[in-house]
């Protein structure tokens, strides 16, 4: 049967990117729990799923020392700000009109070190996306991929991580110094236009043949782009596909036809019924 992946979680039901939301994500028996981590300035992994702190899933509080210039965080990079500072912000609460999640005041910003401790006596499947893009330096990209690599290591969760990246070259620099790691190659509509920069400088008119020849071991496409000969000849280079993001068990049962081995969904709870047996 198909895996199901938790998105962020369960994001459709809790905080994304949180550790509430990923115990809630554990008591539905997902697969997988699907995250996303940047890096501090001051080289923390910690998860979020954009690059700049957005007001939709976080708030400020209070700043991480008495006149801090930089408070308030949100509206700033990641990567412009300390693990301290990141820490401060309330992740509970997401202010977004396609959810009817429940909050969890409070909720901090997890680091990818706390996430393994929680994830690590389970047995789940944990698919790490790095948050990166075309804009960012080659050694940018490197220095993230060795940090999420080195933490998962050292979590004892090698075994049952993959890399995901719609920056392509996050998964050649995976494939290059981090083998061990399964890697998942995203896909949407925005990446895959003719003058792309997200494929390590791929073309993108066929992004199956693509991911194969950088070595992925999953393609992961926008379920709007997940047809039965995408399925099919993914299935052909021996890539695996899981499509992402499935929220009523009508699309699901369309992607499952098509044979694809995965559906990454916000809402795990409609999905149960689909998932793979122990």
């Amino acid at each position: 049967m198909v895996e199901v992946h938790g998105h962020r979680g369960a994001r459709g039901l809790r905080p994304e990117n949180t550790l509430p939301g990923f115990a809630h994500a554990l008591e539905l028996g997902v697969d997988a729990i699907e995250l996303d981590v940047g890096m501090s300035a001051d080289g923390t992994v910690v998860l979020n799923h954009d690059q700049t702190l957005s007001p939709v899933n976080l708030t400020d509080t209070a700043p991480a020392w008495p006149g801090d210039p930089a408070f308030p965080y949100v509206g700033k990079r990641i990567r412009d700000l300390t693990a301290a500072q990141l820490r401060t912000l309330d992740a509970g609460s997401r202010r977004h009109e396609a959810f009817t999640q429940i909050p969890v005041p409070g909720a901090a910003i997890p680091t990818l070190a706390e996430t393994c401790a929680l994830l690590a006596p389970t047995g789940v499947t944990l698919a790490v996306e790095l948050k990166t893009d075309p804009g960012w330096p080659v050694e940018a990209v490197e220095r993230l991929t060795a940090a999420v690599t080195a933490v998962l290591t050292s979590a004892g969760v090698t075994g049952r991580s993959r890399i995901l990246a719609f920056d392509w070259r996050v998964l050649t620099e995976a494939a290059r110094s981090h083998p061990e790691f399964p890697r998942v190659a995203l896909v949407e509509r925005k990446t895959l236009a003719p003058t792309t920069r997200w494929l390590a400088g791929l073309p993108a008119d066929d992004p199956v043949s693509a991911a194969a020849k950088i070595g992925a071991d999953f393609l992961s496409p926008e379920h709007v782009l997940t047809t039965p000969e995408l399925v099919d000849q993914a299935h052909s280079h021996n890539l695996k596909v899981a499509a992402w993001t499935v929220n009523t068990p009508e699309e699901a049962t369309r992607l499952i036809d098509y044979g694809t081995d995965a559906l990454v969904t916000d809402y795990p709870d409609r999905l149960q019924h689909l998932r793979k047996p122990a």
